[in-house]
Parts: structure tokens; sequence; C-alpha cells
């Protein structure tokens, strides 16, 4: 069974591909180049797609920096440095990339349909304080459709599934799952910040290091 996986190098997106191998699944990676600040979890990205043994390793390049609207992609917009667990609960955060999920799960589509993949991966998840639109399980539902109505696979009976086993999970218990599975930790990158090393004081950063600590475990990236 062939699968494409959303791959970002980041904790949640590793945690799924070795998740999909565990599944049985002949996995193809692809991970997007967007002029993300953080484009170091491309880096990241290859070397957990190597640690598997992906068949093969996608790298899409496209600029979101043209239009911006993001912290990730807009320089004029400051990224959250600090805030409690509690404050980033509140609203949606302007880490959110407008349209995010919906391109990227486009390209898989295209490109698992062009290999007769029968899956499609994706690490989002609704809690543990994201906020994020294109993360909960209404969107992924919708985009299921879209997966059914919009290729000739869907149309011909055969849809390519959309599998977001993450989407319900704490930070912590992603973290036992991906403990279970072999996950290398050490290789996946979580920092929004563009630095060599990771910020540690980033909303991803804190939310990563507090379900580390949360778990008496270390981690084990290297932080300022």
């Amino acid at each position: 069974m062939k699968a494409v996986i959303l791959l970002s190098g980041g904790l949640d997106s590793s945690t799924v591909l070795y998740q999909a191998r565990a599944d049985g699944c002949e996995c193809y990676a692809i991970s997007f180049d967007y002029q993300q600040q953080h484009c170091r979890e491309l880096q990241s990205a290859v070397l957990v797609g190597k640690s598997v043994g992906v068949v093969q390793h996608q790298v899409v390049n496209f600029d979101l920096r043209l239009w911006g609207g993001s912290a990730l992609t807009d320089d004029a917009i400051a990224l959250p440095q600090a805030r409690s667990l509690d404050e980033m609960s509140q609203n949606i955060p302007v880490t959110y990339v407008p349209a995010r999920n919906t391109i990227f799960l486009s390209f898989a589509l295209g490109y698992a349909e062009v290999i007769a993949a029968e899956r499609v991966y994706i690490g989002v998840n609704a809690l543990d304080y994201s906020g994020y639109p294109d993360c909960r399980p209404d969107y992924i539902q919708a985009m299921q459709e879209v997966f059914r109505l919009g290729t000739k696979q869907g149309r011909e009976g055969q849809p390519i599934n959309i599998i977001a086993p993450l989407v319900n999970l704490k930070k912590t218990e992603i973290i036992q799952l991906g403990n279970q599975l072999g996950v290398p930790w050490e290789l996946t990158w979580s920092c929004y910040a563009g630095g060599d090393k990771a910020c540690g004081v980033c909303d991803s950063c804190r939310l990563r290091l507090a379900a580390f600590a949360e778990l008496g475990l270390e981690d084990p990236v290297d932080y300022v």
C-alpha cells in the first residue's frame, strides 16, 4: 500500500511518518519550501525521511512570502515569544499561515494520484493550544470530500484517504507514540525561529518542551 506523508521535519509529522511505516505503507514523503522563516526544518525533514528509508522525497518550492499574512512568512509580523500555555489557547495565533494545509494537501493529492497511492498522511493536531483552523477534524472531513470529488480515483470509487492519526492526541501522547515507534527526536525540528539552534521561547518550542518535561524526558534537540 502506497502512502504520501506530509513531512515538515517536526515532532508531529515525523511521528506520522513512522506510523505510516508501522501501518505497512510504502512511504513517499513530500515537504514544502515556501520561504518560511524556519526553513531549517527542511534539513530535519530530509534526515527523518532517510531514517525511515522513504521510497522518494519530494521538496516542493513556492513563495508564500509574496503576500505574507503570517509571522512565519512576513517580517512585519512579530513571532510570539515566551507566551504561557493559557495565552496560546486564546485565539488563532499569528503563526497561522493562511490556507497552508489546503495548499499542502492539494500538492499531496496530486502526487498521490500520480503514483496511485491509497493514503495521504498528515500530522494535524487539534489539541494542545494550536488553535489552527486547518488542523481540526471538521476540516479534515471536508478535505476528504474534496479528495473524493476532485480526483479520477475518487470518482471511480477508489478515493485516496486522508489519515490523521494524531488529530485527537495531546502532545505528550504524541511523544509517547513516537517513542513506541522509535522516532529519532534528535533529528526533528519544531522551532519557528530561523536560527541554527531552537530558540526555546516560540510557541512551538514551548509546547514541545512542556510535553517532554511533563513526561519526565529530556528533549535531545539543542536549544539556545
